[in-house]
């Protein structure tokens, strides 16, 4: 049985109530280039579970897809989820601001076009948005939605 993969990940969050946003990452490369509902991501990637804390992957990868180390703020622990394709991502949201401007996301390689012998890079993530919850539960891929919800409730515990 092949191993689960595991990936681990950080929702920015910024403002209260009906201002809340969170930060969501459209992926890059070719399959998702004209896609957008299901298209976006929190800001994740894999890690090797015995050699690396899931934080300090959430961390690293924040760091390796937008250029820029993970913003102070507060963390909550958005515990996981497990997408339709087998993988569990594991999530945190950190209360900070990024300026999606800023931008420098990382790359892979990848044979395209299919069978055509040639390797072309491109970004992890193409891009990022400061998105409602609402908007973010219909532009991430369906299982991480989930996160949103977790978020938006923990906010509204702490204000009531």
């Amino acid at each position: 049985m092949a191993a689960t993969r595991t990936s681990a990940g950080i929702l920015l969050f910024r403002g209260r109530g009906h201002d809340l946003e969170v930060l969501i990452a459209h992926m890059g490369g070719p399959f998702w280039a004209k896609k957008d509902d299901h298209a976006w991501s929190i800001v994740k990637g894999e890690y090797d579970v015995a050699t690396e804390p899931a934080f300090d992957a959430a961390r690293r990868e924040f760091h390796e897809e937008t250029g820029h180390p993970l913003p102070d703020g507060p963390t909550l622990a958005l515990g996981e989820v497990r997408q339709s394709g087998g993988k569990t991502v594991e999530a945190w949201a950190v209360e900070a601001d990024f300026d999606p401007a800023a931008l420098v996301p990382g790359t892979f390689e990848l044979e395209w076009p299919p069978r055509s012998g040639r390797t072309q890079a491109f970004p992890e993530i193409d891009r990022v948005a400061w998105v409602t919850p609402e908007v973010a539960a219909r532009k991430l891929v369906k299982a991480q939605a989930a996160f949103v919800d977790r978020l938006v409730a923990a906010r509204a515990d702490a204000s009531a």
